[in-house]
């Protein structure tokens, strides 16, 4: 997600929405705009989990709901804590989450991050793998079709690879293109991700021994500003252009691309999630959690 950090605030999120699964446009509003809704995922049965880059909570909201719940409290990793991407895992029961916390007495500042598990349903702790070095950005995440999560950290240019049922995580890759690494995801079983830094589209290419080459720049026929939460749906990517306010659906023709803007006018767009027919998108300058038909 992007990489403006914002100041931890104490105020509770309250959420206001109908059923997260309506097609129809539809906003979930935050109580404090100040909130700073990254990154959001589905869970079975159309709850809506949603993580805060200014607190150290991850909340969630029924389907029918007017309230939302506090989900993971991680108050007690240190001031300063937030969260960064959102993943809702249904094959393995597990959320997944990027945790942030700062480094006291560093300057400029470090940040301390992990790739915490949760279960689903209860909100108790299954996995912790914390990133190896002084200071990382665990961003962002997608499994694999070998159901392996792939994790971003951004500021060090890496992907990890945690495989399934493993507690550790191994790197997968590390490159100066990653240098701002953000987005990932799988397309027709293949690995993209975008560059918040650059405002690039990559493709990781895999040899026949599954080992990963130097990532294939894609050239998209517009610019795209501050790429930032990435997912595939219906054969294409979409993205959060946090730089330009823009949701984007990317149609990827080897190592061409083109774009089509789907909206716009959004205040600091940070994530973007697929639903059945309805796109949800993390505005994150706004406080909200937007939704949007699914584009065709």
């Amino acid at each position: 997600m992007c990489l403006s950090y914002a100041r931890r605030f104490a105020t509770c999120i309250a959420l206001v929405a109908g059923s997260v699964q309506a097609a129809p446009a539809a906003e979930i509003l935050i109580g404090d705009a100040k909130s700073q809704p990254e990154s959001l995922t589905i869970a079975p049965g159309g709850v809506l989990i949603v993580g805060s880059a200014s607190s150290p909570f991850v909340y969630k909201v029924r389907p029918g709901s007017s309230t939302a719940e506090k989900f993971i409290d991680a108050s007690e990793e240190g001031p300063g804590t937030f969260f960064f991407g959102m993943l809702a895992d249904a094959s393995s029961n597990t959320l997944w989450t990027c945790q942030l916390t700062p480094v006291p007495g560093t300057t400029p500042m470090k940040r301390h991050t992990a790739l915490r598990g949760f279960d689903l349903s209860t909100g108790t702790q299954k996995t912790r793998w914390n990133l190896p070095g002084e200071d990382s950005v665990c961003n962002d995440f997608s499994v694999g079709p070998d159901k392996a999560l792939y994790i971003t950290d951004t500021i060090n240019g890496k992907i990890f690879r945690l495989p399934a049922g493993a507690s550790t995580a191994e790197l997968y890759l590390e490159h100066r293109t990653l240098m701002g690494v953000d987005g990932i995801t799988f397309l027709n079983g293949t690995l993209y991700v975008n560059n918040v830094f650059f405002n690039k589209l990559y493709r990781i290419p895999v040899d026949a021994a599954g080992k990963p080459g130097t990532p294939v720049d894609i050239w998209m026929d517009q610019p795209v500003k501050g790429p930032d939460g990435m997912r595939a749906a219906n054969g294409k990517l979409i993205i959060a252009e946090n730089g330009s306010g823009k949701i984007s659906v990317i149609t990827v023709n080897g190592e061409k691309a083109s774009v089509t803007v789907i909206h716009e006018g959004l205040k600091t767009p940070t994530g973007v999630e697929p639903a059945g027919d309805t796109l949800w998108i993390a505005e994150r300058g706004a406080g909200k959690a937007v939704s949007l038909p699914m584009p065709k």
